[in-house]
């Protein structure tokens, strides 16, 4: 049986377990293991506790918990681990990783078991109304969420070759199917055929930690961004931007923004984040922890991004210059101002401003003068001097400002993929993995080799170099 199943089969029998606790007649009428996600999945109040558990399976502490975010800057030049560690991520800091890896193993698995949590919202039989719309509509778009996730990292980019493979596409439960590598274009599409019923069928917002209808579209024009589809992730941005509601926050807001870790009904800046409460966290292992030096502290920020920022700019500011294990260090506390104890944290997955970021890039290279329009509103909202630059400057420009704003946030290194560059770091890392080619194998993860043992259909599809 395939991992994609394996360990999500036991958690489908939990949900039933936990939707039919209160329901004599289920008890009665049918062993538990034995009930469909159909039975499990009665009513509304059913879809809807099952939905909350699908944002729960985001906040597993080998995904945005902590490792997707993490490894997103790791891999690339923002940050790196400190010579004083706990053990974490050196792997990823110097790319040993193995098929085996337990944090790789970790993201694939909790990535699935939320896709088979999505799958079985999408596919109920519940009658269609406004609330029940609104739930499939987030439910649609969580699965495009774990997918993108997926092939970003599992395969190589659209743009490389959109026939090669790319991951498992599951859209029923069916615990002993073991299914094949998709192609990347096949995975690419399901994706926005996903978004675009999510955006279809939403009409509700609650905060910034459920999707709404304009997180679907932004998060389709990063989509549209890594497939490199200029023309419409502007579309898609720009939709977000002129009909949303959403608003950037200005500097004089930055440290606030970053310091309140609360969900947000403002629509000030996060269109969508996990979050994690007083109950349903994950302690000594969430992400705040791996950053501030109230916790392990063990990831640094590199001198070369923390040299990027001009004095005034309100970013800079989250970045503090300090001294770790006896060495000169950049510590990212006040992005990251949570640790163990604190009651809620959450990881930005999209952000108002990386939507101007896109229609900023997005723009080139027919229309220039859209491009600056777009990249200074941010620079001008973050006391950061406005760029000017034209022809191939102003698209480094705009790439550094993304590097700038979004650092932390797990995008440093999906930006290098799609754009096919190498890995270019400075002396904080070791000599050994200071220059990455985009041609090294290392550049995708491996298929967890507890997936190869157990698939008899993708034991032949390993990515190469492992």
């Amino acid at each position: 049986m395939s991992i994609v199943f394996k360990y999500i089969r036991t958690l489908a029998v939990g949900l039933v377990l936990i939707l039919t606790s209160c329901k004599k007649e289920f008890l009665i009428k049918n062993p538990p293991t034995a009930l469909t996600p159909e039975v499990a999945l009665a009513t509304e109040a059913d879809l809807q506790t099952a939905l909350r558990g699908t944002y729960a399976g985001l906040r597993a502490s080998d995904y945005y918990g902590r490792t997707l975010p993490v490894i997103g800057d790791l891999m690339a030049d923002n940050a790196y681990v400190s010579l004083t560690n706990s053990g974490r991520y050196p792997q990823f800091n110097n790319y040993s990783f193995t098929p085996g890896d337990a944090n790789i193993t970790g993201f694939w698995r909790a990535a699935y078991t939320d896709i088979l949590r999505a799958n079985n919202i999408i596919n109920s039989t519940i009658a269609a109304n406004t609330n029940v719309n609104q739930i499939r509509g987030e439910a649609y778009a969580l699965r495009a969420l774990n997918y993108f996730n997926l092939v970003r990292y599992f395969a190589r980019p659209y743009t490389d070759n959109p026939d090669g493979l790319g991951v498992p596409i599951v859209l029923t439960y069916a615990p002993e199917a073991t299914p094949a590598r998709s192609k990347v274009s096949e995975v690419y599409s399901l994706i926005l055929a996903d978004l675009s019923q999510a955006y279809s069928l939403m009409t509700q917002f609650t905060n910034s930690t459920q999707f709404s209808k304009y997180a679907a579209k932004g998060l389709q024009a990063k989509v549209y961004l890594t497939m490199g589809d200029k023309a419409n992730a502007k579309t898609a941005a720009l939709d977000v931007i002129n009909n949303s509601g959403f608003t950037v926050v200005p500097a004089s807001g930055l440290a606030t923004y970053w310091g309140v870790l609360l969900p947000r009904t403002d629509k000030v800046e996060t269109l969508f984040e996990v979050s994690s409460d007083a109950v349903a966290n994950n302690g000594f292992d969430a992400l705040a922890n791996i950053y501030n030096q109230a916790g392990y502290g063990d990831l640094l920020a590199t001198d070369t991004l923390y040299a990027l920022y001009e004095a005034a700019d309100a970013r800079k500011a989250l970045l503090t210059p300090g001294t770790r294990g006896g060495l000169p260090a950049i510590f990212v506390n006040n992005k990251f101002p949570g640790t163990f104890g604190s009651d809620i944290s959450d990881t930005k997955v999209i952000r108002m401003s990386e939507m101007y970021l896109i229609a900023a890039e997005a723009s080139l290279p027919a229309d220039e003068t859209s491009a600056k329009t777009y990249v200074n509103y941010i620079t001008s909202r973050r006391n950061a001097s406005a760029i000017t630059s034209t022809g191939a400057q102003l698209f480094e420009d705009i790439i550094n400002e993304r590097r700038k704003e979004l650092a932390f946030e797990g995008d440093r290194y999906l930006d290098l993929m799609r754009l096919k560059r190498d890995v270019v770091r400075s002396n904080n890392y070791p000599s050994s993995a200071r220059n990455i080619p985009y041609s090294n194998s290392r550049r995708i993860l491996p298929i967890p080799q507890a997936e190869i043992d157990a698939n008899p259909a993708i034991k032949g599809q390993q990515n190469p170099g492992y």
